[in-house]
């Protein structure tokens, strides 16, 4: 039986053109099926995106807003600042999606997608500063491994490194992220769990920091008694007249039953931006009058510059690691050298003799050459009377007249002798104490510090942090003392940037030994943060957050 053509049509040619659809028709369904999953995705993630099918080349189109976030304010918008999102997005690239965000659309990103899998969400961009501040606000813990590995290694810093973790647990927040969506930037991934519970809006800020006051071991009056010194009449008049006429933030400062209110202290780029009396309730109070400490563009206050720098090394050492005030580089400069001889501290009965290495000249026993001579000069006074005694009357007054005159001038040459020995070997050892060896900050503070206990200055259990925390928070309430304290450090920082301390220097500081002492605690503390420096946390960190302006998150 012969086999015809439309038979070969029928049986052969129809099965091979219908094969030949499948494929499109496989491609129709699939496509179609992996759209609708993409848009539930979508949907399910509350996201608005547009997207297209292309049934042929089973290619599936999806554009995604891509936004540039910051954080809510902290009091305004409290209520979902300190809660999670409600709808996170569970597509990878949204684990910014976690938190609640200002977001602003900057473009539209598309993506070719095969199947629903390979969906991904545009990653947002965020401030690198404003997500860390957000983060240690929640109440984050930054890993020092983490960000030492991010200063040193850049971009090529392995993925999945850990730069927060949680508060309470070892689970990591903020982690290094594949560079697939970042255009060149740092690309992070960011996770929280509602478990591991978060700060409370009554805590301290970033770029806050807390410093607490203590009642003066005595109640000065003035900044006279504060130097330890008395009060002039009209000093005491301009006294009872302010003290008439109390100044805005004078009621924080305690009498001694009272408990002092510590002060909540906004460091910006500046220096000083706000204080707070911190209190149970903080709205009830009036913010402190600080244009005593402010300093902006316009306004160079080196009062407000040595408060910053102080505060600044003070939080960084002890608080809080996020800072946006850098100390001037003079500043660190200044607080790096030994300015201070041992032998000035000596002279200003700092700091006892016995405690410094030998620098002072050595002289012979005074008291047995003035004891040789008194012996000298009773024998002659002996042999003398002898004599006059052997004299008739006339002669005998007449040596008698001699006699006391010769020992007056003998007793005036011998004082005017002492006085010019005494005034030439103080000012050899004036000279001397200015030529010996200079101690640095450090070790002048400790002995500063012991000066000021024992005048009762200081409190004896309070150590160098302390001392300088409690001097910080009455710098703050005393706009007369941060003035004070101010001009003494900027006279130090001058005769040092000229070569060294010089007999008008000295004279100064023997005027105000108390406010010396004061303002080298806090040069002690500035160099505290100084050596702190290139490996500690708070470096590292700074460093990465000045390199790192923007990143990607997601």
């Amino acid at each position: 039986m012969s086999v015809s053509g439309p038979d070969i049509i029928t049986y052969i040619g129809v099965p091979l053109a219908v094969l030949g659809v499948l494929p499109i028709i496989y491609n129709t369904i699939s496509t179609l099926a992996s759209l609708a999953k993409v848009r539930r995705v979508l949907r399910h993630g509350r996201l608005a995106g547009i997207t297209r099918g292309d049934v042929v080349n089973h290619v599936i189109e999806v554009e995604l807003p891509r936004y540039t976030i910051a954080p809510l304010h902290r009091v305004d918008q409290r209520a979902e600042y300190w809660r999670l999102c409600d709808y996170p997005s569970q597509i990878p690239g949204g684990t910014w999606t976690t938190f609640n965000w200002k977001c602003h659309t900057i473009g539209l990103k598309t993506q070719r997608i095969d199947y629903a899998d390979q969906l991904r969400q545009p990653q947002a961009e965020i401030g690198f500063e404003e997500l860390v501040s957000f983060l240690l606000d929640l109440g984050a813990v930054p890993d020092p491994a983490g960000f030492r590995m991010l200063r040193a290694s850049g971009l090529w810093v392995p993925i999945g490194t850990t730069l927060l973790r949680a508060p309470n647990v070892d689970e990591p927040v903020l982690t290094v992220a594949p560079l697939d969506d970042s255009d060149g930037n740092l690309s992070l991934a960011v996770r929280w769990s509602s478990n591991w519970g978060m700060r409370d809006p009554a805590s301290l800020p970033p770029y806050w920091v807390l410093i607490k006051g203590s009642r003066p071991p005595t109640r000065p009056t003035s900044s006279q008694s504060v130097l330890g010194k008395e009060p002039s009449k009209v000093e005491t008049e301009e006294t009872e007249s302010n003290e008439a006429k109390p100044s805005k933030t004078a009621k924080y400062i305690p009498d001694d039953m009272e408990e002092c209110l510590g002060v909540r202290c906004q460091i910006g780029t500046n220096g000083l931006m706000a204080a707070i009396p911190d209190g149970p309730e903080n709205d009830m109070f009036e913010d402190c009058d600080i244009r005593h400490l402010e300093v902006n563009e316009t306004l160079s206050n080196t009062t407000g510059i040595w408060f910053a720098s102080a505060i600044t090394a003070l939080g960084t050492t002890s608080q809080t690691i996020l800072w946006n005030y850098k100390i001037p580089s003079d500043i660190l400069t200044f607080s790096k050298k030994d300015t201070i001889p041992c032998g000035v501290l000596v002279l200003l009965d700092i700091v006892p003799e016995e405690k410094t290495p030998d620098w002072a000249s050595k002289y012979q026993n005074d008291q047995e050459a003035d004891r040789d001579a008194q012996f000298r000069r009773m024998r002659e006074l002996s042999r003398a009377m002898a004599h006059e005694n052997r004299l008739s009357g006339a002669e005998k007054s007449r040596a008698i007249g001699e006699r006391q005159m010769r020992t007056h001038e003998e007793y005036v040459d011998t004082m005017n002798a002492k006085r010019r020995r005494d005034t030439a070997r103080a000012e050899t050892r004036f000279i001397e104490a200015l030529q010996s060896p200079k101690w640095d900050h450090k070790l002048v503070a400790e002995h500063l510090l012991a000066w000021l206990k024992k005048g009762n200055h200081v409190e004896e259990q309070h150590d160098l942090k302390r001392a300088v925390e409690v001097l910080l928070w009455r710098m703050v309430n005393d706009s007369v003392l941060a003035t004070e304290l101010g001009d003494m450090l900027d006279s130090w920082k001058v005769f040092v940037d000229n070569g060294g301390i010089r007999k008008v220097d000295y004279l100064a500081l023997q005027e105000k030994p108390v406010m010396f002492a004061l303002a080298g605690l806090l040069l002690a503390i500035i160099k505290d943060s100084v050596t702190a420096g290139s490996g500690s946390l708070a470096m590292d960190l700074q460093e990465c957050v000045r390199v790192w302006k923007k990143v990607r998150l997601g």
